[in-house]
Parts: C-alpha cells; sequence; structure tokens
C-alpha cells in the first residue's frame, strides 16, 4: 500500500501506522481519513496481522487536530457528513477485530484524542499532552469524543475537559485512566512493540473473542455481557489452541499457538 498521508509497514505479525503530515502536526483532513479508512481496512482483512500500532511521524505530534482549514468550510448540512465520516472511520478501528495501541508521541487535541480513543489502549510519550479544545472554535467534538471519553475516565471527568477545552499532559492523563503507561520519547515505540509481540504470542483466537467482548462490554448490560462471555468462552475451549495452551502448562512447556 502506498498513502500520501500515512506511513505503514508490516513489523513481523504487527502493523505500523504513523500519520505522516507533521508539518501539520498530523492534522487529519479528508484526505487522511481516507487514507485511515483504506490502511485499517487492509489490516482487517489480512490474516497475517495480528496487532497494529497507530502513532504520529515525527515528536511533536500523534493528531493535533482536525484540519481547520476544512473545519472552516463547514455548514449545518456538509458538518453532519463530516461527522459521520470520521465517526465510521474510528468505529472502523475500535471494531476493527484486532488489537490497535495508540503510541501517543505528543499532541494529541481534538480529533487526535478521539481517534487515540477508538483504539483499543494508550500508551504515551512524556511530552504527550491530551485535550478536546472544540469549544474554543464554537464546536464539539464530532468523531465520537464526547461518547468515548466519557466511558474512559467517567462523565464527570469528560465533561470537565470537554466543557473546559483544558489540555493534559501525560501524568496527568495517566492518573485519571485515559492512558496505561507513560515512556521517555525515545522509548515509546520500542515499549509499544514489545507490549504488541506479547500480544502476538498468545493464542490468537482467544485475544480476537477476548477483544470482542471487552469491546462489546460498551453497549450491553452486564447480564447481557455475561452472556457474550461465556459463549466466547466456550467457542475457546473447542480449539486446537486451547488443548495446546492447556497441555503445554502441565507439561512445563511454552505453547505454540496456531490459530486454529
Amino acid at each position: 500500500m502506498e498513502f500520501q498521508n500515512i506511513l505503514f509497514e508490516i513489523n513481523d505479525k504487527v502493523a505500523i501506522v504513523k500519520i505522516n503530515r507533521p508539518k501539520k502536526l498530523n492534522a487529519l483532513n479528508e484526505a487522511t481519513l481516507l487514507e485511515l479508512k483504506e490502511v485499517f481496512t487492509g489490516i482487517k482483512n489480512n490474516d497475517d496481522i495480528y496487532v497494529a500500532i497507530l502513532t504520529g511521524e515525527g515528536e511533536k505530534a500523534f493528531v493535533a487536530g482536525a484540519d481547520i482549514n476544512e473545519l472552516n468550510r463547514l455548514d449545518s448540512i456538509s458538518a453532519k457528513k463530516f461527522s459521520e465520516f470520521g465517526q465510521g472511520v474510528f468505529n472502523l478501528i475500535e471494531n476493527l477485530g484486532k488489537p490497535v495501541i495508540a503510541a501517543v508521541n505528543g499532541f494529541a487535541l481534538g480529533g487526535g484524542c478521539e481517534l487515540a480513543l477508538a483504539c483499543h489502549f494508550r500508551i504515551a510519550s512524556e511530552n504527550a499532552k491530551f485535550g478536546q479544545p472544540e469549544v474554543n472554535l464554537g464546536i464539539i467534538p464530532g468523531y465520537g469524543g464526547t461518547q468515548r471519553l466519557a466511558k474512559q475516565i467517567n462523565s464527570g471527568r469528560a465533561a470537565q475537559l470537554i466543557l473546559t477545552g483544558e489540555m493534559i499532559d501525560a501524568g496527568e492523563a495517566y492518573r485519571i485512566g485515559l492512558v496505561n503507561k507513560v515512556y521517555k520519547p525515545d522509548e515509546l515505540m520500542d515499549k509499544a512493540l514489545q507490549i504488541a509481540n506479547v500480544i502476538v504470542s498468545k493464542g490468537q483466537i482467544a485475544v480476537r473473542y477476548a477483544l470482542q467482548a471487552v469491546v462489546a462490554s460498551n453497549n450491553l448490560s452486564i447480564s447481557q455481557g455475561l452472556n457474550l462471555e461465556a459463549s466466547l468462552f466456550a467457542l475457546t475451549t473447542g480449539t486446537e489452541d486451547f488443548k495446546e495452551g492447556t497441555s503445554a502448562f502441565l507439561e512445563k512447556r511454552k505453547p505454540g499457538f496456531k490459530g486454529k
């Protein structure tokens, strides 16, 4: 795949996706969203990719927001389509069926924060900054920020960040549960790859089903979620990986999972 605004590579079974507009602080324009849709559709359909890492090119920004030049041209009709298209791309990432790790390496503001939230978990460099500053432009988050941020850190904290347009640093993002871990900038991608490779080493059917259950929990009652969990748990016990994993444990050896 060749792109104008994205760098893409595969490191063994790990896809690395970089937003590549460093002179624009990796701001999301329509062309970049289209490329994100294409690259993640490709990842979804590639059985040789188990995990994806999403980051920004350069040290200044993960994604500093939407392209203001495009925003400035919106009216109430085009804005609805603008919002729905971005939401669709981010929904694709959230429902990819494979883990997506956000490695946040600088500004993750507005659409950038929303993009990080669409990933399944986030790690950050010490210089990362997070925020939903849309109210400063007279608008609200339009790519899922009002929904995913509230679910991630609770509605009260989300309301404060969204209504004040406040920007927080990586340490505060870690404290409130927005990111899982904070690393030195030059360690971030190595740590992301280490985490990804740990996931790659596990039984991939189990990884897929576990991820499905976790993502579904956002939209299910506890009883519905438990029913789904029990059904998916039962499915895993019918796999070769289950037999291999339990046998390897009993025999005190490393399992050789085959994804079957």
